[in-house]
């Protein structure tokens, strides 16, 4: 039976009371829900909220699965439809980005090189500046190279030349930035070394090969294949202990040295401010413990020879005008006239001893008196 044929059908509802009448059950579904909102515990419709919510927390879960579905499905598909566009994107991004990664890495290398160098702590200490080469001068008989610090920073003509892996070379010309470092492998490079093992000094000589020469070994077996060379010192143009190589048989029978500085580049060096040994240890080392008393030692030992020295010094100038003295004395003496030589004083005659007088005999008495 359809609704026109039923007892409403003559019904007629005015149109403006119909949306007063829904305006109205809206407003009070709307405060209905403002009071079910109410979070205090003693609200008299807590309970009623409880259990809506107990209700309609699996329903809300069961009906929003399909819609999180959905969201995923639409993501996979324009992610499928729009991959090609997201290739080209990333594609050009990892082409802005490419530059930046290759600095990175030669950045890193860098800081790793300098990191290796400034570990570097010869003892004693000496005062080293850090350079990088910028020339390489190469030629069966010179091999030499340019690095971009000079006068400026306190490098001289002789300074030692290292990098992370040993020594290098040396300088042999300044201006006020560049240096020029001749190699160790190079004709002109004469160098005094010493075996690690041994002790035993040498002479490497460049020949202007890769491995210098060790000449002039003394004692016999005093160098064996694989000992350490180190720098000796000797002569005092480089400090002692640097280390250079290992060494090695030629092919020709002779001693010759693998060089440290050859496993890597020769990008960054160090020059090692070095000049002789008496800048190794200052005034205030010598009067530290136990040199002090070595120094009062000499302070007293010095004093004793002062005044010992001046007592001589005394003694000769005295020794000295008694000489003079003696030399004017005679000088004089030569140069006087002659003295007059006294008359004799007559002595006095000889006395003449009295003579003796004769002894008288007594006269007699007269007579009649006793005798």
């Amino acid at each position: 039976m359809a609704f026109r044929d039923g007892p409403f059908e003559n019904i007629k509802v005015p149109l403006v009371w119909t949306a007063a009448l829904t305006v109205v059950v809206a407003i009070v579904v709307c405060v209905l829900l403002l009071i079910s909102d109410v979070r205090a515990q003693t609200s008299p419709y807590q309970p009623v909220r409880a259990g809506v919510e107990a209700v309609t927390g699996p329903v809300g879960g069961v009906f929003a699965a399909p819609v999180r579905w959905f969201g995923h499905a639409t993501d996979y598909v324009g992610g499928y439809f729009f991959a090609v566009s997201e290739n080209r994107r990333l594609k050009r991004d990892l082409a802005e980005l490419q530059p930046w990664r290759d600095q990175a890495i030669a950045l890193k290398n860098v800081n790793s090189r300098y990191e290796a160098m400034l570990g570097i702590r010869p003892d004693p200490p000496v005062a080293m500046q850090t350079a990088r080469s910028i020339s390489d001068t190469r030629g069966p008989f010179s091999n030499a190279r340019l690095i971009d610090a000079g006068s400026s920073k306190g490098i001289k003509v002789g300074n030692p030349v290292i990098n992370e892996q040993g020594l290098v070379g040396r300088v042999v010309g300044t201006s006020g930035h560049v240096s020029r470092v001749v190699l160790l492998t190079d004709v002109a490079s004469r160098t005094p070394v010493l075996v690690d093992r041994t002790d035993a000094r040498a002479l490497l000589t460049g020949d202007g090969s890769p491995n210098p020469r060790l000449e002039f070994v003394r004692g016999v077996g005093a160098v064996q294949a694989g000992d350490r060379i180190l720098s000796s010192g000797d002569g005092g143009g480089f400090p002692r202990g640097v280390p250079i190589g290992v060494a090695a048989k030629g092919v020709d029978g002779s001693w010759r040295v693998k060089l440290f500085s050859d496993r890597g580049a020769i990008d960054y060096v160090r020059v090692m401010l070095f000049e002789d040994f008496s800048q190794l240890i200052g005034a205030d080392d010598l009067n530290a413990p136990p040199l002090a008393a070595l120094g009062t030692l000499s302070e007293a030992t010095s004093a004793q020879t002062t005044a010992i020295s001046d007592s001589a010094a005394r003694r000769d100038v005295v020794r000295a005008g008694v000489a003079q003295a003696q030399t004017d004395a005679a000088a004089a003496a030569a140069t006087a006239p002659a003295p007059a030589r006294p008359s004799p004083v007559p002595s006095p005659p000889a006395s003449t001893p009295p003579t003796p007088q004769p002894a008288t005999e007594p006269a007699a008495p007269p007579p009649g008196e006793p005798g």
